[in-house]
Parts: C-alpha cells; structure tokens; sequence
C-alpha cells in the first residue's frame, strides 16, 4: 500500500469536537498490531467523519487540506460510486455504495433495505487516510472495533482494499437475509393473501434494485482500480482486490437470481390473486341465481290469479310454493355442482 510522510504542522479537532463528541474520530493501528483511537490527528491515521456540520466541513476543508469538491461529493447522497483524482493537492477521493438495513440511516418510515455512499480520500501529503459518511454504519464500526484482521492505517490501499471487502461480504449477508425473508413471506402469502405480505414482496423486490444498481457502479469503480493508473498497486493489493472483485461479481449474481425468483413470485402470486376473486365472483353468482329461484316461484303466487291447484286441500296452500322452490333450489344447485361451478 501507500505509506504517507510526515505531516506539515499539527493538526487538531474542530472546537466542537474537542468536547467529547463522536462524530470525528482518529485511529491508528499501533506496534501491537492493534487499531486504537487517538486524541489528535497524525501521520499514518485514518479519520472517520460522520455527518459533519459546516464548522466540520471548514475543518475538513481548511485544516486537514481535503478539497471542497470532494467534501460536497462526500455529502452527496445520490453520489454515484466512482474515482477521481487531483494532480494539483496529489489527493485521490474514491466513493462506493455501501448497503444498510430498514432503519439503520435513521429513517424510521423505511421497510426496505437500500445502499448510502461511503466516501475515502488519500491524503499523502499529511499521511492520513479520510471517511466521510451521511450516517454511522457497520462497515466503519467493524474496522474501528478492529473486527477485521490485518488492518493497518499506514498503508492507505489496503485499508480502501479492505473496507471495499467488508462491503462487499456485507451486501452478500443482506442478500441472504432478503432471500430467508422472501421465503417467509412467500410462505405467509400460502396461507393467507394479505396486503401486509404483498407490500413487504415489494420493499423486497425494491432493495435488489437498489442493491442491483448500486452493485454495477461499485464494480465500474473497482475496475478503474484495478488498472493500477490512479492508485498504485503491489502484489499482496492485486490479491486483496481481485477477492474483492470475486465478492462483487458473486453478489451481482445472487442479486440477479434473487430478483428474478421474486419477480416471478410475484406475477404468480398475481395471478393467485385474480383467480381467487373469479372464483369467489364464480360462487357468488351460482347463490345469486339459485336464490333468485324462491322470489320467481313466491312472485308468482303473489299475483293470486289463475293459480295451480286453487282451492285443492293441502296443495292449494301456501306449502305447495314453498316446496316448489325448495325442490327447484336443490335441482339448480345440483346442476351447477354437475358443472364444476360449486365448490
């Protein structure tokens, strides 16, 4: 990886984050092997900033050198995923899109998973690795918490190779969860057709779009580091990049088949649905005309003109109409049952 030099002048936190707050934090693995944070910005760290405020942004922009384009890209949330590079401050900003849970970019309303940009900026000038996200996430939790092997701040490519892995085993582990999902709900809708369990299919089908989408521009960009034009690679780089690009092309795949088993589970769950409703219309109908049958036979009768067996003991009575349309009832209702439009 790229090894910084020395830093030109001190650098410190911004006044508010001198109190205590966790928005701008410094790390830097030490002799031990170990990533452990530190009070001050030096050579060889890596700075993780979470939503900065304008105060933060004119930090980043004035004291730590990072340019204002990069840091407006940074905030960007519809960034797409690519790599620049600036000649004239030697900085090199690359942005990929990282996935999250329902919930986790602090959306309450949200019920689909979807993916945030996670910016990286090379600072060899001060030595400093930079990432600038929208929201606290999983990946950079990870490498602070020291999860993750091998990790060394000084060497600024492999610490971008390392953090590209990690996101790209994450969007592997969220797929897996929207497949077990989608059976569970593909199961529920078995059961029962609801509109809880329709809505939820198409968060589902929504987030391998998002997760679709956002894998294919994460892939163009490893790419353009894999030519080795912008960011200089050595061997043990070209390995840790290539599992990257094994991980990406594998969960472009998965993506793929997860989409289309779901799409086609929902055009058929669909039709499910259409075919219930005709069958339901199919029996409300056969009801509907042998109920008729009694108000013909009853309307007759209640004309009191000319009627059959007028006068005749028994029959003449108003028993003889209601056997009459009881009788034709069950003959209708037999006919439909022959039909195969009774069930």
């Amino acid at each position: 990886g790229i090894v910084g030099g020395a830093t030109s002048g001190e650098v410190g936190f911004p006044p508010s984050r001198r109190k205590g707050c966790a928005m701008i934090e410094c790390f830097k693995t030490q002799e031990t092997g170990r990533i452990e944070k530190i009070e001050q910005p030096q050579a060889g760290c890596w700075v993780n900033v979470v939503a900065p405020t304008a105060e933060e942004r004119s930090w980043l922009e004035g004291e730590l050198g990072v340019l204002p384009e990069f840091v407006s890209s940074a905030l960007d949330e519809e960034e797409t995923s690519r790599i620049d590079f600036d000649e004239d401050v030697n900085q090199i900003f690359v942005i990929v899109d990282y996935p999250i849970e329902p919930g986790e970019d602090g959306r309450d309303g949200a019920r689909q998973y979807d993916t945030m940009p996670l910016s990286m900026v090379f600072m060899p000038q001060k030595g400093m690795f930079v990432t600038v996200s929208l929201f606290d996430n999983v990946v950079v939790r990870d490498m602070a918490a020291g999860r993750i092997r091998g990790v060394d701040t000084r060497y600024r490519t492999r610490f971008l190779l390392q953090l590209l892995l990690r996101i790209s085993q994450l969007y592997l582990v969220y797929l897996r969860r929207i497949d077990r999902l989608s059976s569970r709900t593909e199961e529920r809708l078995h059961a029962s057709v609801r509109n809880e369990e329709l809505i939820q299919m198409l968060n589902l089908e929504k987030s391998l779009v998002y997760f679709s989408t956002s894998l294919k521009s994460d892939e163009v960009t490893l790419n353009k580091i894999m030519q080795g034009r912008i960011i200089p690679l050595y061997e043990d780089d070209q390995d840790l990049l290539e599992d990257v690009l094994v991980e990406i092309h594998q969960a472009i795949e998965m993506c793929n088949i997860y989409s289309n088993t779901l799409s086609g589970t929902m055009d058929a769950f669909a039709s499910v649905i259409s075919n219930n409703l005709n069958i339901v219309m199919k029996v409300l109908s056969v009801i509907t005309i042998v109920m008729a049958i009694p108000n013909i036979i009853f309307g007759f009768y209640g004309m009191n003109v000319g009627l059959p067996f007028d006068g005749v003991p028994i029959v003449g009575t108003w028993m003889f109409p209601t056997v009459l349309a009881a009788a034709c009832c069950l003959i209708a209702a037999w006919i439909f049952k022959r039909k195969g439009m009774w069930h």
